[in-house]
């Protein structure tokens, strides 16, 4: 129940209550034991729910048979759901009852979110405050405690609604209204669409399915999919000003840096003052010139065909572009999803790169938007993110809950995101995690947009995870300061 809160269903009331369910059972458990296995029942659960668009990748290779898919997001899911399982341990260890306890909840809570976020690399998919998206006010929240804060709060909620349940009267309407008090204060914080008078953007979205992507002799046509709408949409300029182009994840196959008749063929399509970004391989050679690497690279070039600025992936995507303990993984049957034989080789990490003519530009690539707090470099704040992704893999429900991690770091940088998908959604994001414009899933097409201005940097993006970290210490400091005479014998 609590997972059909996610996009693409948007239901928060239904995550609500299955959060005060999984509250009056962690209040009914015996033991720490036993908290910690129905919290890691309902993690297993809400995780195999929510993460079902995985298993479609699976159907896109011939290495490992399509079933493996389930296999691999219930194991994903029966993992993911250890933190759960340990914030509800924590919680049932302390000696409060009532509001006192839900307090507690949510501050473990968050702990065991920031752990998913990178132990193991992490895996920060959906935290459970992204349910709050589809809900105007409490959403914008995030620019002060990041998503994870967000989670906390719908576990008040859902906290306040068992309390309400067990007629526990005065803990469940305090909880409660300190929630509808957040989000109706927050509302305040909803603004239109943020007006831009910044370059136009183009985010082109040739609808290439993963089925169609790796068909042999099919690389030339995708490229002039690419270029035929491209041309199409800066014909369509009024001015003399230059544009930026964006393509996702992976639109331009060959080794770029060596073959300067592609980039000929991508600088063809643009106007004098224009920038082309897309997503390509970087070719890693030792001494000796051989190819030993990849590189997952974003790179934006000019009308000559100049490579103007480079990004390498760093956060890369276990089973995806690299096999973890490879000799394992290769004995039980796993190989990467990714063809071919050349690992991924990761970057250094956020960066800010400095665009000829532009707004300086802080790059990421596919599911590196999903970590609050790690996509930008603090030190050189970027006027906006360009975000590439082969969301292809991952059927219908999964591109809009890409979508929505990045609305979520939107909201918490204060930046204007613009991502490019081949199947959807490609999107305009402003630095309130308004969506301003949009190609739907399975749709061939282009959005031009104005990219909008950035916002002062928030709390958040300006203390990162101590904003998290001091929300959790408010929650415990309270539950401490009620719940000393509210013990459970």
């Amino acid at each position: 129940m609590s997972a059909l809160g996610f996009a693409p269903w948007d239901l928060w009331p239904l995550t609500v209550i299955g959060v005060a369910v999984l509250v009056i059972l962690i209040e009914a458990a015996p033991g720490r034991g036993r908290a910690f296995g129905l919290g890691w029942l309902f993690g297993t659960a809400q995780f195999t729910v929510g993460l079902g668009w995985i298993a479609t990748a699976f159907s896109f290779q011939d290495k490992m048979p399509p079933w493996l898919g389930w296999v691999a997001v219930i194991g994903l899911s029966m993992f993911l759901a250890l933190y759960i399982g340990l914030a509800a341990a924590l919680a049932r260890a302390v000696p409060w009852t009532g509001a006192a306890r839900v307090l507690a909840i949510a501050a473990f809570w968050m702990l065991g979110e920031w752990l998913r976020g990178w132990v193991l690399t992490g895996f920060a998919w959906n935290p459970l405050g992204a349910a709050w998206l589809a809900l105007p006010g409490l959403r914008q929240l995030a620019q002060f405690g990041g998503a994870l804060s967000l989670s906390a709060l719908m576990v008040l909620a859902g906290g306040g609604l068992a309390l309400l349940i067990q007629r526990q009267w005065r803990g469940g309407v305090a909880l409660l209204a300190t929630v509808v008090g957040l989000g109706l204060a927050a509302l305040a914080l909803e603004r239109p669409p943020v007006p831009s008078t910044g370059p136009i953007v183009h985010l082109v979205q040739p609808n290439i399915g993963q089925d169609q992507r790796y068909v042999e002799g099919s690389q030339e046509a995708h490229l002039q999919n690419y270029l035929d709408l491209t041309r199409q949409a800066l014909a369509k300029r009024t001015s003399g000003d230059g544009a930026l182009v964006l393509w996702s994840e992976g639109s331009v196959p060959w080794l770029i840096e060596e073959e300067p008749e592609v980039r000929a063929a991508l600088a063809g399509v643009l106007g004098p003052k224009d920038l082309l970004l897309f997503g390509g391989t970087a070719a890693v050679r030792n001494a000796e010139g051989e190819l030993t690497a990849l590189g997952n690279t974003m790179f934006a070039i000019d009308s000559h065909g100049q490579i103007v600025a480079r990004y390498d992936k760093a956060h890369l995507v276990p089973l995806g572009e690299y096999v973890p303990a490879k000799a394992i993984m290769t004995a039980l049957g796993l190989a990467r999803l990714v063809p071919g034989d050349l690992e991924f080789q990761p970057g250094p990490g956020p960066q800010t790169l400095a665009l000829p003519g532009f707004p300086a530009v802080g790059m990421q690539i596919c599911y590196e938007i999903i970590f609050p707090g790690a996509v930008v470099d603090r030190a050189n704040r970027p006027a906006w993110i360009a975000n590439v992704s082969n969301d292809a893999w991952y059927g219908p429900s999964g591109p809009p809950q890409h979508l929505a991690q990045a609305r979520l770091r939107a909201i918490e940088e204060g930046l204007p995101i613009a991502r490019a998908t081949p199947t959807g959604i490609s999107a305009m994001i402003d630095g309130h995690g308004n969506v301003v414009a949009a190609v739907p899933f399975g749709v061939r097409d282009v959005a031009s947009v104005a990219l909008p201005a950035a916002l002062p940097a928030t709390v958040f993006a300006r203390v990162g995870h101590w904003g998290t970290f001091g929300f959790g210490v408010v929650l415990l400091g309270v539950a401490g300061v009620f719940g000393r005479g509210n013990k459970k014998k």
